[in-house]
């Protein structure tokens, strides 16, 4: 934690005071207590504070007091309200006078602290400029996220990486599962060889024996020399198969009797060939479903199924979102060589509550357009595509399904794109294979 990041902690009851201190300080947060409003102003006008900490009821002044004091005199400085007495019409006041986290007595350790860091963290996306590299990233490899679901995605990396298993990776598209395949690999005893992704969707079934597998000279027309396949260039290493339920029946086969025998043989030649390979497969279809109906091989989904590991969407990531917007942000002013932008606390909350059905990639692909058609160097909610803003015909996102908020996402996308399937997979981050998937069950009556 940044050590010059300054809390200023303000509460009559001395008990209170020293339970948060020792709360955060060991945190690593430099703490100010104050019993009373007008300590705290005093503090305020010598000393710049970056968070302030506040309980609503004390003498003389109010918590209430002293958030109008920060909202109209300190414009960076984020606010935290504490209270014994939480109640609707409280926190209804809190909320129109500028405070964005509540706390009500008695809170543990873990919501204060949580608290404290998404207030930080608002405060650090609202001025240009990168996060603290300690919290840019949590994970090497390109992956970034503190949120209890991704921690245990670093924690099974950490585990496929310390053997040859078979690793098999789920999650709707777009939640990263290349960067893990690429994060295992480069952190297990096979980091010093290549990995090679294949992408199963995207060759045709004709050609994908020969690309796998490699091929002689002569074997087909248009042969004209030996050629390895993705097996021997992976040698060593690791091959990855992406979307690997595209796979046609066939070569399922062929794919199992290669993890059984640990030999390929080339399109023209009789000849087997040992392979030392790693096999790293992930799909965002349900292979158990692709299993019933036949579509996928049963004893070919055991063979990858040894270590499974399943990606969070980005919905269940909670404040992960903050540090891709940052990251991306960063990145993209970077490359056009403008300032990076900030963010109000409005986009910001639109940005959290988004389900994005296209997750990280759709992220980044929003991202990308804030900051390439930018007029600004701030970024508020009216910036945004209008389906991430509130629309009262909408109706409540809360009380539909999600496949219903997919549906309507993909609705308002193609209408924005006046029907290009190609700039609609483009915006929502998944090809046009997985588009057409998508708008052939929405038509399903069904679906």
């Amino acid at each position: 934690m940044p050590a010059e990041e300054q809390i200023l902690v303000v509460d009559d009851s001395p008990e209170t005071l020293e339970v948060i201190e020792r709360h955060l300080v060991p945190a690593g947060y430099r703490v100010i207590s104050v019993p009373g409003v007008a300590e705290a102003v005093r503090v305020l006008t010598n000393v710049r504070v970056d968070l302030v900490i506040t309980d609503l009821r004390m003498p003389d002044a109010s918590g209430m007091d002293l958030v109008r004091h920060v909202r109209e005199n300190l414009r960076d400085t984020e606010v935290i309200m504490v209270t014994g007495y939480a109640s609707i019409p409280g926190a209804v006041e809190a909320v129109r006078g500028g405070v964005q986290e509540y706390l009500a007595k008695p809170f543990t350790e873990a919501e204060l602290v949580g608290a404290v860091e998404r207030a930080l963290d608002r405060r650090r996306l609202r001025r240009p400029g990168r996060l603290p590299k300690e919290r840019l990233a949590p994970a090497e490899w390109g992956l970034l996220g503190e949120s209890p679901a991704m921690r245990s995605v670093y924690r099974m990396i950490a585990k496929a990486a310390e053997s040859d298993a078979t690793v098999l990776l789920t999650g709707e598209s777009g939640t990263g599962k290349e960067l893990v395949a690429r994060a295992i690999h480069y952190q297990s005893r096979r980091r010093s060889a290549p990995l090679v992704p294949v992408n199963c969707g995207g060759i045709p079934d004709g050609l994908l024996e020969s690309e796998l597998f490699g091929y002689c000279k002569g074997a087909f027309t248009g042969a004209h020399e030996t050629r390895n396949g993705f097996f021997q260039a992976a040698a060593g290493g690791s091959l990855f198969f992406d979307e690997v339920s595209e796979l046609g029946l066939p070569m399922q086969a062929a794919l199992l009797r290669v993890l059984q025998d640990k030999t390929v043989t080339m399109v023209g030649s009789r000849e087997p060939r040992t392979v030392d390979v790693r096999i790293l497969a992930a799909s965002n279809r349900r292979l158990e479903a692709r299993v019933e109906q036949g579509a996928f091989r049963q004893d070919l989904y055991y063979r990858i199924h040894v270590i499974p590991l399943e990606l969070p969407p980005l919905r269940e990531r909670g404040d992960d979102v903050f540090l891709l917007v940052r990251k991306f942000a960063d990145r993209f002013a970077r490359e056009l060589g403008k300032p990076a932008p900030a963010f109000t606390d409005h986009a910001l909350a639109a940005l959290r509550a988004y389900p994005w059905p296209g997750n990280v990639r759709e992220l980044e692909n929003v991202i990308q357009r804030l900051v390439l058609m930018g007029e600004s160097d701030r970024i508020d909610a009216p910036d945004l595509p209008s389906l991430m803003r509130f629309s009262a015909d909408r109706g409540s996102c809360g009380q539909r399904t999600l496949a219903e908020v997919e549906v309507a996402h993909i609705r308002d996308v193609l209408q924005q794109t006046a029907g290009n399937k190609s700039r609609a997979a483009a915006i929502l981050g998944i090809d046009r294979k997985t588009l057409r998937a998508k708008l052939q069950r929405r038509s399903r009556p069904d679906a």
